[in-house]
C-alpha cells in the first residue's frame, strides 16, 4: 500500500515540476523554475515532518521527491561555473541552500 502512495505522489510531483519550470523558463534563461520547485519542495517536506506514514509517503517521498530535483540544481550550478559565470553559480548555490533550509524550517514551525 505504501508503494501506491509514493507512486501517486510522484505521478503528480514530476509533471508539476516540469510545468512550473517550463512556465518560468518562458520568461528567463536563469534557473528560477528549479529554484522555486526546490524551495517549495523543502517547505512541503517541513510540513510533513510530523505527519502519518501514509501522508509522508504520499507528500514527502512521492510528491516532494519527484517535484524537487537535486540533479538539475547541481547541473545548473555546474554549467554556470563552466561558462565562467562564477557569481551566478555561487549565488544559485548559496541562495538555493539558504532559502531551501529556511523554507523547510518554516514548514516545520507551522506543524509544531
Amino acid at each position: 500500500m505504501n508503494v501506491l502512495f509514493v507512486m501517486l505522489g510522484a505521478a503528480i510531483g514530476a509533471p508539476a515540476r516540469f510545468a512550473v519550470d517550463q512556465y518560468i523558463r518562458r520568461f528567463t534563461t536563469k534557473p528560477y523554475g528549479i529554484f522555486l520547485v526546490n524551495v517549495l519542495g523543502s517547505f512541503f517536506l517541513g510540513l510533513t515532518f510530523k505527519s502519518s506514514e501514509h501522508t509522508r509517503d504520499l507528500f514527502a517521498i512521492g510528491f516532494a521527491g519527484a517535484f524537487t530535483t537535486w540533479s538539475t540544481f547541481m547541473l545548473d550550478v555546474y554549467l554556470a561555473y563552466e561558462l565562467k559565470r562564477y557569481k551566478e553559480a555561487l549565488i544559485n548555490l548559496t541562495v538555493s541552500l539558504g532559502v531551501g533550509l529556511f523554507a523547510a524550517w518554516i514548514g516545520i514551525q507551522i506543524v509544531f
